[in-house]
């Protein structure tokens, strides 16, 4: 991280945004997905499912967020790394916005698994929608995991919601409801909407009798919706083997107790009794999100 001079009241966008946008080819049908840890993102699994997305694919970092004037260091701290010369370095908190480039005539993605901002919000969102901007982004779409009452022995559910009316319509999702505190996805979605930048919220959920540990088992869901609705390759047949290693220390912490086992078994009956209507199915999705996005080609055009 470089040292910068900063005005004395908000940050600018200009100020904290780092870009070579202008310096990369025109990305193809891109879409932009978001994570970041912290209120959006129980046990990582967003931020996560992102960073599969990302392994061993050619991406090119095309802006970054300066972390300094939006970080409390003292709640979100730098770790100190040792490189192969011996050389101490500090590690600060990240936020590179990511272009992926697709297979032959794949879709393109611009990728942002970063980290949940403290201060300054509105900058740090229009440094977001900036970049949407320039970058030609024919939709944004936010993932986040969340700790409910759900089994650690079932798939877990995707839903998604929107607050573009027309792609709600299109896509048979629904509006958000929700009132009270919020994070800074919370605020980012409110600004793609004033913005008119069609927006959706996908989300999975974690078990919170678990949420000291990992779950790559919901890291999995996401990227296997993402996939088939995007249809890009996320690469999520390689999470198998922590699945099955995450599975097998769950199921032996819950066998520790009984009354948690009784617990979960009451959440798979209700699980099982209730039938999955809170999204679409990926492949109605996928037929649906790739409609909306011919429309708005047209439209642009």
């Amino acid at each position: 991280m470089s040292v910068r001079e900063y005005s004395d009241s908000y940050p600018t966008v200009a100020e904290v945004l780092e870009s070579n946008i202008d310096e990369i080819p025109r990305l193809h049908k891109p879409v932009m997905l978001i994570a970041l840890e912290g209120w959006f993102d129980a046990t990582k699994a967003a931020t996560s499912a992102l960073n599969w997305l990302t392994d061993s694919r050619h991406c090119v970092t095309v802006a970054s967020i300066d972390s300094d004037p939006f970080f409390d260091f003292t709640q979100v701290r730098p770790e100190v790394w040792i490189d192969e010369d011996d050389e101490r370095h500090i590690r600060w908190p990240e936020n590179d916005i990511m272009a992926v480039h697709g297979e032959s005539d794949g879709r393109d993605l611009v990728v942002l698994s970063g980290v949940e901002p403290h201060m300054y919000w509105p900058t740090f969102a229009s440094c977001i929608v900036q970049c949407a901007r320039e970058l030609r982004c024919g939709a944004v779409v936010t993932v986040g995991a969340m700790l409910d009452a759900v089994p650690h022995t079932r798939t877990p559910v995707v839903t998604g919601s929107t607050t573009n009316s027309k792609l709600a319509s299109k896509l048979g999702l629904s509006r958000p409801q929700y009132e009270g505190p919020t994070g800074v996805v919370g605020v980012l979605l409110e600004r793609l909407e004033q913005e008119r930048i069609p927006a959706v919220s996908l989300r999975v959920g974690v078990p919170h009798y678990l949420s000291s540990s990992e779950h790559p088992k919901s890291s999995a869901a996401l990227l296997r919706h993402l996939e088939r609705v995007l249809n890009v390759p996320t690469q999520h047949a390689r999470l198998y083997e922590e699945i099955q290693r995450w599975t097998e220390l769950h199921d032996a912490a819950v066998e520790e107790d009984e009354q948690t086992q009784e617990y979960v078994q009451m959440l798979e009956q209700e699980y099982d009794r209730q039938n999955d209507t809170a999204i679409p199915t990926a492949d109605d999705l996928s037929e649906a999100f790739e409609r909306f996005l011919r429309e708005q080609d047209d439209q642009s055009g």
